[in-house]
């Protein structure tokens, strides 16, 4: 659940830390919500099957519209009404600005809910942590060089490379702790695994941000 959702709102934020292209960032973050949109149900409901667990496939589709298809609605129809009473320029450069810290706050309060449901089994189970943690970090990691390498070979800015590496290796964990809560219960071990992932990647992140941004230079030559 947590591998079959590429990110969304977090590549702004990964972006802005590193000063990435926003027009390619918002490029990015489309591609991934019309992935999210008909291919995430599939994909999970696929993964789930092969280790024979079966899951409803109206509560996959459902999670889908409560937690993108609302929201992404309610998107359009907030800017088309402000675009219409206040123009175009104001909304990008005033009511969009209005909300920069959003999605940060947001961030922070969903850890904060996380934790203090989940607080007990991450402290009283650790081992079974570190075993969620080990491929989760590697996977991350593996993936953002993958992304990070092949971005330099192909001579891409600094602007464009860093938000791509950044995207391929960030999870939609909001969703997937979403859809786990709701196929298999706030307490299951499913739970714990995407809080795990949640946990594990937004340190994760920062580090890749933060090394990124100290080796902008490789990407020089290739800036236009």
């Amino acid at each position: 659940m947590l591998g079959a959702a590429p990110c969304t709102a977090m590549v702004f934020v990964w972006s802005s830390l590193t000063k990435g292209d926003p027009a390619y960032t918002l490029l990015q973050v489309s591609i991934n919500d019309i992935i999210v949109l008909f291919l995430y149900a599939p994909i999970v409901a696929l993964l789930l099957g092969v280790g024979n667990v079966s899951v409803p496939m109206e509560t996959l589709f459902l999670s889908i519209f409560v937690f993108i298809v609302i929201p992404l609605a309610l998107g359009i129809i907030v800017r088309k009404y402000v675009i219409s009473n206040k123009g175009k320029s104001y909304f990008e450069n005033t009511f969009v600005n209005k909300f920069d810290g959003t999605t940060r706050i947001g961030l922070l309060l969903t850890l904060i809910i996380i934790f203090s449901f989940q607080g007990d089994q991450i402290l009283s189970n650790p081992f079974h942590i570190l075993l969620i943690a080990i491929p989760l970090v590697i996977q991350n990691i593996a993936v953002f060089f993958l992304g990070y390498g092949g971005a330099r070979a192909c001579k891409l800015p600094f602007s464009i490379a860093a938000p791509a590496a950044m995207v391929g290796t960030s999870n939609f964990f909001e969703l997937a702790v979403a859809v786990s809560v709701s196929l298999f219960g706030l307490n299951s071990g499913a739970t714990l695994a995407t809080v795990v992932g949640v946990l594990i990647e937004v340190p994760i992140m920062l580090l890749l941000v933060k090394f990124s941004n100290k080796t902008k230079h490789w990407f020089d030559k290739y800036e236009y």
